[in-house]
């Protein structure tokens, strides 16, 4: 079964920068929507940003301008850079391969999704 696995995360001062990759053991980032999502204690999941396979990107309000998503089709991997971090960026950060909605909006297919990397913004 294809996995997906993150990696990058830790502990930054604010005004940082990070970068999180995350990495197919097969191909679905070649062939498939992919995003990252993020959670924080007691609060709700977040759509950080999601990516089409034919290269069209959103991201959320709040990361607008200092996260970028990127991805390498020959190496299976997305990677997202964070610039000028805040400590509201603090979370636990997971990757995953998307389905659409009608509607337009994402969601997480189930088996691609990433078991977390943890990024902290504190100084």
């Amino acid at each position: 079964q294809e996995q997906v696995l993150e990696s990058g995360g830790g502990l930054v001062q604010p005004g940082g920068s990070l970068k999180l990759s995350c990495t197919s053991s097969g191909s679905i980032f070649s062939i498939n929507a992919a995003g990252w999502y993020r959670q924080a204690p007691g609060k709700q999941r977040e759509l950080v940003v999601a990516s089409t396979i034919g290269g069209r990107t959103y991201y959320g309000d709040s990361v607008q301008g200092r996260f970028t998503f990127s991805r390498d089709t020959v190496k299976n991997t997305i990677y997202l850079q964070m610039n000028n971090l805040k400590p509201e960026d603090t979370a636990v950060y997971h990757c995953a391969a998307l389905g659409t909605y009608d509607t337009g909006s994402f969601y997480p297919l189930r088996g691609y999704w990433g078991q977390g990397t943890q990024v902290t913004v504190s100084s």
